[in-house]
C-alpha cells in the first residue's frame, strides 16, 4: 500500500520513529530507530503489516532492507517482528551470503532464530537471494548455472564447478554444461 513515505523525524523511541508527513505523525517500526536523528528528514522504504487485531507500518533506509524484509517474512515461523530483528542485528549482504552458503551457526546468533528456524530460512530462502558477487560473473557462466539450477542442483552444489567453469570459459556453453554435469555427478 505504501512503498515509502518523506518527512520529517519528529520522535524517536526503542521501538519506533514517528515520521511527520503533511502534518500527519506516522508510526514506523525500524530496525535500528536510533540510527536516526531527529528533524532529519528522510526517505523510509515501507511495509504495512496487517492482521484482523493489528496494523503496524515498518520501515526501512534502504529499498534493499526492505526486500530482505519481505522475503524473510515468505519463511515458515517468522512473522514481522522476528524479521525486524534479525534485519537490524545483520549486515544484508552478509546475512544473504549465510543464506546462500548455508550457514546455520551464523543464522542461530539473531534473537529467536534457533536450529529448527536456521534451516527453514535456508530452506525457504536458498536460491531466492542473489549476493552482489552474482553481478561479477560472467554472463555465460551465469547462464551454464542457471541452466544447472533449473535441472536441480543446489548453489551449494553448483560451488564445485566454479574452478572449472572459470578456467573454460572460451568454451561453448553446451560444452560446459555437459562438462559440468559430469563433475556434479
Amino acid at each position: 500500500m505504501y512503498n515509502y513515505i518523506k518527512g520529517i523525524i519528529t520522535s524517536i523511541t526503542s521501538n519506533y520513529i514517528v515520521l511527520e508527513n503533511n502534518n500527519i505523525g506516522y508510526n514506523i517500526r525500524t530496525p535500528n530507530p536510533f540510527s536516526f536523528k531527529e528533524n532529519d528528514e528522510i526517505k523510509i522504504h515501507t511495509y504495512l503489516h496487517v492482521r484482523e487485531d493489528i496494523q503496524e507500518l515498518y520501515g526501512f533506509k534502504t529499498a534493499e532492507e526492505k526486500e530482505l524484509f519481505l522475503k524473510l517474512l515468505s519463511v515458515k515461523g517468522i512473522g514481522p517482528k522476528g524479521a525486524l530483528a534479525i534485519v537490524a542485528n545483520g549486515d544484508v549482504n552478509r546475512l544473504e551470503e549465510a543464506i546462500i552458503n548455508a550457514d546455520i551457526a551464523y543464522l542461530r546468533r539473531f534473537p529467536g532464530v534457533g536450529a529448527k528456524a536456521s534451516s527453514q530460512i535456508i530452506l525457504d530462502l536458498q536460491g531466492k537471494l542473489a549476493t552482489s558477487k552474482d553481478t561479477n560473473i560472467d554472463p555465460k557462466l551465469s547462464n551454464v548455472k542457471e541452466a544447472l539450477k533449473s535441472l536441480g542442483y543446489s548453489n551449494q552444489e553448483l560451488k564445485k564447478i566454479d574452478n572449472y567453469l572459470n578456467n573454460n570459459k572460451s568454451l561453448p556453453i553446451e560444452t560446459l554444461i555437459k562438462e559440468s554435469l559430469k563433475k556434479l555427478v
